[in-house]
């Protein structure tokens, strides 16, 4: 006998909050109606989805499995009502951005409010985060990310290439003197990102830069944070690598070593097969793109 639509909606809601009594509070149902809706499902799979105890609910062996087939139903229906109500005129709606926290708060925060005056019925989330959120899973509808993304199953288009410039305050630097070979960096205290960094290769390249394979030069300080890192230049603390997509906000600081070499961040624009033609996804790419080109 087919499964009833409603049942797995009230078991997801129960799944997902771990009682009767809240998932009730959720649905806009009693108790006792939902607890009725389980047992009703159950009886009709033949199967235990939940072990009861007085602490609340936890999902069985069989529960697990049903609910991790669920959930992923139900975000593809969420991003299908999303694209069957966008509407047909003009983009609109919520879109959820994610990006790393660099990129998201030096580089794209500070131009959204250009995007949203341009297409004032789209509603942005942002959400910065230096893992790679699953975009198949509807955690994030589009990505900007610092790597070429790893699931095959993305649509992806590179946007940018940054470059770095190794900075330091001039307060910092009329003390301790201006390197002028990259070997001069070891008489320099410096700024990394240290064991929490975000997904771009090779983030904490200054520290091995004119060293021998596997003896980096130990930092004076470790942030796991650009805005972070930047003020901590500013404040005469030392040097540091600063992706040159921070742009304005470094014009206060020094560059120090041009001509050092340095890897390339590849930034790429990434999102489900399933958003191809949703109008919000073209309007905040073709602004994205605009914004790259665009000079400062």
């Amino acid at each position: 006998m087919p499964i009833d639509w409603d049942k797995l909606r009230v078991f997801h809601a129960v799944a997902e909050a771990g009682s009767f009594t809240h998932a009730g509070e959720t649905l806009n149902l009693s108790q006792s109606a939902v607890s009725r809706q389980i047992q009703a499902l159950e009886e009709a799979l033949s199967v235990p989805l939940f072990h009861r105890h007085a602490r609340g609910l936890i999902l069985t062996e069989q529960g697990e499995t049903l609910n991790r087939t669920v959930r992923e139903v139900f975000a593809k229906l969420a991003m299908t009502e999303a694209l069957l109500t966008e509407s047909r005129e003009r983009p609109a709606g919520r879109l959820k951005v994610t990006t790393t926290k660099g990129f998201g708060s030096t580089w794209l925060a500070p131009r959204l409010k250009r995007l949203l005056d341009l297409h004032p019925e789209i509603s942005v989330t942002l959400l910065m985060d230096d893992s790679d959120l699953d975009l198949a899973m509807r955690e994030a509808d589009v990505a900007i990310r610092m790597h070429p993304p790893r699931q095959p199953d993305l649509i992806q288009r590179h946007i940018a290439t940054f470059g770095w410039k190794v900075c330091g305050s001039a307060a910092y630097l009329k003390e301790v003197g201006i390197p002028q070979r990259v070997e001069d960096l070891d008489a320099h205290r410096l700024i990394i990102y240290g064991d929490y960094r975000p997904p771009i290769e090779n983030v904490n390249w200054l520290a091995e830069a004119g060293r021998r394979p596997g003896t980096p030069r130990r930092a004076a300080i470790e942030i796991n944070s650009l805005p972070g890192m930047i003020e901590a230049v500013r404040s005469g603390l030392g040097l540091a690598a600063l992706p040159d997509y921070v742009g304005p906000g470094l014009a206060d600081l020094v560059q120090v070593l041009p001509d050092v070499k340095a890897p390339r961040i590849e930034a790429f624009f990434v999102y489900p097969e399933e958003m191809r033609h949703s109008k919000r996804v073209a309007v905040f790419r073709d602004f994205l793109v605009a914004e790259l080109v665009a000079p400062g």
